[in-house]
Order: structure tokens, then C-alpha cells, then sequence
């Protein structure tokens, strides 16, 4: 757990620009807080004391707005930024050094029983109000712009934008890039695509009407 702790605490120094130590992370990060609380509660949880953990987990979400269920399966290096209003779900599944912004959800979509929410992979970037909605996975290095409604799988070193998602495939691997509002449209993306189609079968045919012409001539 102390080592788990430790990584959290040093992702979240290295990743928040207004981080100035790790003391001031350990003390007055919500975000932190939360997720210390989660690492306790969680302990408890595998070891069938599910009342104590779901009483810890509930005082951490009085204290700093973000619930965070303790069967939930979270790697290293978790950082929620801001975090106000996170939530997530018992059968979530976290890999490392992810990155969450406030008022974004990782649910379920019913009733179900079982797996009912997802699974999150490596280094992946959940944008401001972005839901996150089913047992699906999202791939490693995956990045969901802000607001986004997903509700199917994403693959890896992709993007996903809008209500419901759109997949946006980007070439690359891991980016350090944690822009959640400059992500590019895959609608437009693909009105620019089909542009370019139609200017090419223009020339093409103009090429054609040009040479039946000069045979006429």
C-alpha cells in the first residue's frame, strides 16, 4: 500500500504543473486524498470487512466530492486532477499512470450484475464531464476529450470525442500531451476526407471530358 501511496504521490508531482511538492500533494490535494482513502478502504474490502471499507470510502467522498467504490481495481500512478464530482464504480478496472478530471463518471449502464463498468488501461486521459458507461475497455494510451459520452470499446493510441463517442485513430504511442479540449472533430476529420475524394474524381473526370473532346475534334 505505502508503495502504491508513494508512486500516486510522485505521478501527480510530476504531472500537475501546479505542484509545487509533495507535501503540498500529501496535505491539500483532493484528488490525493481520495485515492488514500481508496487504498485503505480497498485493503479492507479483499479482506471481507466490506463495511469498514464502504464507511471509509463514503467519509472520503463527504470530504472531497469524489466516490470512489473500494472493489474498484486501480494501478499506480492514478492522478485526479481537480476531482470534484469523479465517480467510480465497483467493477471498474484502472491501469497505471492514468490521468481523471473532475465530474467524470466510470458506470454502469443498468442493473447488471457482474462486470457492469469498465475497464481502463494504461496512460490513458479522461477529460472534464466525460462519462465513461459499460463493461467495455479502453485501450492504453487512449485519450477522451471533455465531455465526451462513451459507450463502446476504445482501442489503444486513439481519441474519442463527442455524445456518443466518435473513435479518432492517431498514430503513436504513449503522449504526454494532457490536452482535453484540442482534440480534432472525426466528423470534420472525415467531411475533409470525402473533400478530397470528390476533388480527386473531379479531376478525373475532367481529364475524361477533355479527352473524348479532342477525339470529336
Amino acid at each position: 500500500m505505502f508503495r502504491s501511496l508513494m508512486n500516486d504521490l510522485e505521478s501527480i508531482v510530476k504531472r500537475d504543473p501546479a505542484a509545487r511538492n509533495k507535501l503540498e500533494v500529501y496535505f491539500l490535494y483532493s484528488g490525493f486524498k481520495a485515492i488514500r482513502a481508496y487504498r485503505k478502504s480497498n485493503w479492507f474490502f479483499r479482506h471481507n470487512m466490506k463495511f469498514i471499507a464502504r464507511l471509509i470510502s463514503q467519509i472520503s467522498r463527504h470530504r472531497t466530492g469524489i466516490e470512489i467504490h473500494p472493489g474498484a481495481k486501480i494501478g499506480k500512478g492514478l492522478f485526479i486532477d481537480h476531482g470534484m464530482g469523479v465517480v467510480i464504480g465497483e467493477t471498474t478496472e484502472i491501469g497505471d499512470n492514468c490521468t481523471i478530471y473532475q465530474n467524470v463518471t466510470l458506470g454502469g449502464t443498468g442493473k447488471e450484475i457482474g462486470k457492469r463498468h469498465p475497464t481502463i488501461g494504461n496512460n490513458v486521459m479522461v477529460g472534464a464531464g466525460a462519462k465513461v458507461l459499460g463493461p467495455f475497455k479502453v485501450g492504453d494510451n487512449a485519450r477522451i476529450a471533455a465531455g465526451a459520452v462513451v459507450l463502446q470499446e476504445i482501442p489503444e493510441n486513439s481519441t474519442a470525442v463527442g455524445i456518443p463517442a466518435k473513435v479518432v485513430k492517431v498514430n503513436g504511442v504513449k503522449s504526454d500531451n494532457l490536452d482535453q479540449i484540442n482534440i480534432k472533430d472525426p466528423v470534420s476529420l472525415e467531411m475533409k476526407e470525402l473533400e478530397r475524394h470528390m476533388a480527386l474524381l473531379d479531376n478525373i473526370i475532367n481529364k475524361i471530358k477533355r479527352s473524348i473532346k479532342n477525339e470529336n475534334l
